[in-house]
C-alpha cells in the first residue's frame, strides 16, 4: 500500500536541514545519511548523498529522473558474487 497522497512525501527532518546547509555552503561534501526510506525531493538535485548500506556509504549524485524515488533505491544492500560452480562437472 502506498502512502496517502494528502500526506505528502516522507522525508526526515535532519535531511532537509544537512540538505539546506549544503547548498548555503556550496562546497560538494558527500552528505552522509542513514535514511533509505527518504524521498528524493526536488531541492535535493545536484547534491551528493552517502546512503548507508549496513556496511559503508554508498555515493548517490541525485539527478532530476531521482526526484520521486527513495534513497534506498540506488544503495543496494546485498552483493552477488556469483552462482557457485559445479564441482562434478569439473572432474568429469
Amino acid at each position: 500500500m502506498t502512502r496517502s497522497s494528502w500526506k505528502g512525501p516522507f522525508v526526515d527532518g535532519y535531511l532537509l536541514a544537512k540538505a539546506e546547509a549544503a547548498r548555503q555552503s556550496g562546497r560538494n561534501e558527500v552528505i552522509k545519511i542513514w535514511s533509505r526510506r527518504s524521498t528524493i525531493l526536488p531541492q535535493f538535485i545536484g547534491l551528493v548523498f552517502g546512503v548507508y548500506n549496513g556496511k559503508k556509504f554508498l555515493p548517490v549524485q541525485v539527478s532530476e529522473n531521482m526526484v520521486g524515488h527513495k534513497f534506498g533505491e540506488f544503495s543496494p544492500t546485498r552483493t552477488f558474487t556469483g552462482h557457485s560452480s559445479d564441482k562434478k562437472a569439473k572432474r568429469g
